[in-house]
């Protein structure tokens, strides 16, 4: 059987629902294929189900964020930047906030107030959504694409948009399968990591600290080579019974998967004061023993530090925490310092894909037209989301690329040409 569209969109996403929808908006009959029983499965998920759509950055700050990648991304944001996406769901019902100033979510904080007025705006512009259909290779021959196949159906069209996603939250239908197919229509796939997860590592002190959150906490690499000292990030850090987790190992995950490939353990160090200093610490300790001699060094510690972590570093310093600051040798104290100002730890590995909810690597970008998201290689083929080589932080950077390249496939697709 065979079906004619002007556009076909393999994956029903944030960047495949807003390319159809921006494609149908210019006058184009759109299909969407998705495999999975019901659209936007990952979409759902986002933010741990609150929807984090975008933030407040301006463009070029927003495009650092995602690294020597993020220029890519500029006639994208454009086109569709955080103003203009509450724009747009404004416009289909959905009114946004953003209560920290930063991070821009729905009012009602649900992903499915999102997916529904996709769907439903999707549905206005007769949009034929078809879901349990599994596309198993993009259609080609001299001129370009010709349309797309399933186990039992050929669906034609002359432009195809591939929004199929990476391999992260393989549960909700990531299978790498538009990668594949990419490939074999010979892009090339960058190498592919794991990003956006929890991190493991050698030391397991960390497993009496659970209960806890340190807040600002900044973790950087300890590699030898000055460009890896280079990779920091700060936030909110959760330790585990196994390692580390918690916004900001969500954010250095991403960091840390390619060179774990590389060196099997990667050493990091940790600040969980704030930014305080060596010297800062030491004043600060020594201020506070002033204070209130009679305070054990535990006492003194949870003034910077929560109670199980300060104990557990204590130990590590060998330092007992029930004794008084002053009271500790002049070694033990540098030691302590020292190992607050940054706390060493050693990553030695992650869970994989499965726990994954983003994918560092994908379709080179140096084969893809930055400003239409159109395929170097093959007329009439788009990329658009985290298939592609692009991948930023938590903090609605991912949701605004996908969206924001979904908008500008659809947007840069021709209108069709049809005869009287």
């Amino acid at each position: 059987m065979k079906h004619d569209y002007d556009l076909i969109v393999v994956g029903s996403g944030a960047a495949g629902m807003m390319a159809a929808i921006t494609a149908a908006r210019n006058g184009n009959r759109v299909l969407i294929l998705e495999k999975l029983a019901r659209p936007g499965a990952k979409l759902k998920a986002t933010g741990g189900g609150r929807c984090n759509l975008t933030n407040t950055l301006p463009n070029e700050t927003f495009m650092a964020h995602f690294g020597k990648n993020g220029r890519f991304m500029a006639p994208a944001l454009e086109a569709l930047d955080h103003t203009k996406l509450t724009a747009f769901f404004e416009e289909i019902g959905v009114p946004t906030h953003a209560p920290d100033g930063f991070r821009i979510f729905p009012l009602t904080h649900n992903a499915r107030t999102i997916l529904s007025a996709l769907e439903e705006e999707a549905a206005r512009l007769q949009i034929v959504l078809l879901c349990n259909h599994r596309v198993t290779h993009v259609m080609t021959d001299a001129t370009g694409v010709t349309g797309v196949a399933t186990a039992t159906e050929r669906f034609m069209a002359p432009h195809v948009i591939l929004a199929t996603g990476g391999l992260g939250y393989p549960m909700l239908g990531a299978e790498g399968d538009g990668l594949e197919m990419a490939r074999s229509l010979g892009h090339k796939v960058t190498e592919l990591f794991p990003a956006m997860m929890p991190l493991q590592t050698a030391e397991r002190w960390g497993a009496e600290c659970r209960a806890d959150t340190i807040p600002k906490a900044t973790i950087r690499v300890n590699l030898p080579k000055p460009k890896y000292k280079k990779l920091t990030a700060t936030g909110d850090l959760i330790f585990t019974k196994t390692g580390i987790r918690g916004p900001v190992v969500l954010d250095f995950s991403r960091e840390i998967t390619p060179l774990l490939a590389m060196y099997n353990e990667v050493p990091i160090l940790i600040n969980m004061t704030r930014g305080m200093h060596a010297d800062q610490i030491y004043r600060h300790l020594k201020a506070s023993h002033t204070r209130s001699p009679q305070n054990s060094l535990l006492e003194h510690l949870t003034t910077l530090l929560p109670a199980s972590v300060a104990a557990q570093l204590s130990i590590l310093c060998g330092a007992d925490p029930e004794k008084s600051f002053s009271a500790l040798p002049g070694a033990v104290r540098e030691r302590l310092v020292q190992m607050l100002a940054w706390t060493p730890m050693t990553v030695t590995g992650h869970d994989g894909f499965k726990m994954a909810m983003i994918t560092r690597g994908g379709v080179s970008l140096k084969e893809i037209d930055p400003h239409t998201m159109r395929s170097k290689k093959i007329d009439g083929l788009y990329f658009c989301g985290e298939i592609v080589d692009l991948d930023g932080p938590c903090g609605g950077y991912n949701l605004q690329w996908s969206f924001a390249g979904g908008h500008l496939a659809g947007q840069m697709l021709q209108k069709p040409k049809r005869g009287t």
